[in-house]
């Protein structure tokens, strides 16, 4: 029976570190009002970099840490909301640095379910097609869409790259179980991002560019604190597993509270939850495989481990997967 395993992982955040002391000096803040009411102390920020150039190095770390090479690659696909051009996608600008040259590319935009969508979807397309092997990257840089004087979004993002190598397997580890969904009616009604300018000869009526992250803090908390326990138990239900047997649960890195909240209802010690909100904020469908390459890195992850990953995000979105290592 054909299945797909995860093989390898790798991020890349950029050097330049934003403290929330750093963001008192730009917005009427504090330290202690950020970390209170997010949990995040720091943020990475592009000082130049762009989606390409950090989505590149986590794939080349991604790549090393799987054993592979660029021919290994059937298929690239990049979640992101903040890509450097409209045209071409940001996985085929990655192909072409990589040199994936019998690879197949395309963006995914689920803003912060994004790379847990294109997990799935590549899963979906190594199953059912003569692809093999896939990179699969969520790759922000959302400083270049946040309004850095509104002290109630540009306090919470960041900017990175994770990505991961997954490949057709014919053993028990892989991803077990899935699930994804959206609500596009709470979506425009809570969080929007990058309207683009209407503006021909054949418009009726000028609709003027949108640029910035817009959010209902409230509304958007209330969503998040409901659809990740959904989340957790449809996987363990598909799985037909306990929580127990569970080693992480990994989140979207979205609010300290989010994930406190949900550990609650899900009635678990929220030391099951692996979280790095603090040194990143949230950087959309960057967090989870960071979080992931973050999990691999330090030794935490050994075989015969089950994970979860569960993502929220714009649109609304939601995702997660169930995956034995």
């Amino acid at each position: 029976m054909k299945g797909v395993k995860v093989v390898g992982f790798g991020h890349y955040c950029p050097e330049n570190i934003i403290s929330n002391k750093d963001l008192e000096n730009i917005v009427d803040t504090t330290d202690e009002w950020i970390t209170k009411r997010t949990g995040i102390k720091e943020r990475r920020i592009s000082s130049g970099e762009g989606t390409v150039e950090l989505a590149y190095k986590a794939a080349v770390a991604a790549l090393k840490n799987s054993n592979c090479g660029s021919d290994d690659i059937d298929l690239i696909i990049v979640a992101t909301t903040s890509p450097d051009k409209i045209m071409p996608s940001t996985a085929c600008s990655i192909q072409g640095l990589l040199g994936c040259n019998k690879a197949v590319a395309f963006d995914i935009s689920a803003a912060c379910s994004g790379f847990v969508y294109s997990l799935i979807v590549a899963s979906s397309l190594i199953k059912g097609t003569d692809k093999k092997r896939a990179l699969v990257i969520g790759a922000e840089v959302l400083s270049r869409i946040v309004d850095w004087n509104d002290r109630g979004t540009c306090i919470l993002f960041g900017d990175g790259a994770g990505a991961a190598v997954i490949e057709l397997s014919n053993e028990e580890e892989g991803i077990v179980s899935t699930c994804f969904s959206s609500d596009g009616g709470l979506g425009e009604k809570s969080l929007v991002a990058g309207q683009l300018e209407l503006n021909t000869p054949f418009a009726k009526e000028k609709i003027s560019e949108k640029r910035y992250i817009e959010m209902k803090g409230a509304e958007v908390f209330k969503f998040a604190v409901s659809v990740l326990p959904d989340v957790v138990n449809d996987l363990l239900k598909k799985a037909d597993e306990r929580i127990e047997n569970i080693k992480y649960i990994v989140p979207h890195q979205a609010n300290l509270r989010i994930i406190n909240e949900a550990a609650r209802r899900l009635d678990i010690d929220k030391d099951k939850f692996y979280i790095n909100v603090d040194k990143y904020g949230n950087t959309s469908a960057a967090s989870i495989p960071i979080a992931l390459s973050e999990l691999f890195e330090k030794g935490l992850i050994k075989r015969g481990d089950k994970i979860i990953i569960a993502a929220f995000g714009g649109g609304l979105t939601w995702a997660g997967a169930l995956i034995k290592f």
